[in-house]
């Protein structure tokens, strides 16, 4: 093992790394956003929302994420309407594309969690709250939306897990993520076992600190409870 070589290539993986961390931030972010509205569009009486909804979330979970990762970098280039938008400065970057893809399916798993999280809550609550008068925003606000949450950080401590997994396919459309760093080093190198092992290690890393954080905040919540 070069020891040298590997502390050479810490700074370039390091830049890498911190590519990966903005792409989970953000598609984190944009994603729990976007969710509430897919969970309250799965939930809705209305059959042309909950059926909207429903195709959407069937689509994205159905779909592997780097073939959407695909369409979104490449595909929507080749409709002359979208390379003559406004949209275009943005959808011709590779970083926000995959931040698009990753959004947009995380938001796809997410938004399921919450409906299931939503779902769990106890109905009686619900009727009580009614009867004091309690009205619909006020009623999700304070009842509804924080026991759902609890409910759903398991489950979506697990899903921001993966996200950071899923981030090394971005590499795959040319962005210089941890991946894509470590393959660069690798092929410049020709020693790709050290290289992917600490890009392993850093990913472990990464991860570690996201199930310290979901089991610190399911602590808090059972001591509040």
């Amino acid at each position: 093992m070069n020891i040298d070589m590997i502390l050479s290539s810490l700074p370039a993986l390091f830049a890498g790394a911190w590519v990966t961390v903005q792409l989970v931030v953000l598609s984190l972010s944009l994603g729990f956003v976007l969710a509430l509205a897919v969970a309250f569009g799965r939930l809705s009486s209305n059959r042309v929302i909950s059926g909207g909804t429903g195709v959407y979330v069937f689509l994205f979970r159905s779909t592997p994420l780097l073939v959407q990762i695909f369409l979104i970098y490449y595909g929507l280039g080749q409709f002359a309407g979208i390379r003559e938008s406004f949209l275009w400065p943005v959808l011709r970057e590779a970083y926000w594309c995959a931040i698009i893809a990753l959004t947009l399916n995380t938001a796809a798993y997410t938004g399921e969690i919450m409906r299931g999280g939503i779902q769990a809550v106890p109905f009686g609550q619900i009727e009580a709250a009614r009867a004091l008068g309690m009205s619909r925003p006020l009623l999700y606000r304070r009842i509804v939306l924080p026991q759902a949450l609890r409910t759903i950080l398991p489950a979506y401590g697990n899903e921001m897990i993966q996200m950071v997994q899923a981030t090394s396919l971005a590499s795959a459309i040319t962005l210089i993520e941890l991946t894509g760093a470590a393959r660069t080093i690798a092929s410049r190198s020709f020693q790709p076992v050290e290289m992917f092992i600490i890009a392993g290690a850093i990913y472990l890393a990464m991860n570690f600190v996201i199930a310290q954080g979901v089991r610190w905040a399911e602590r808090k919540n059972a001591a509040a409870g």
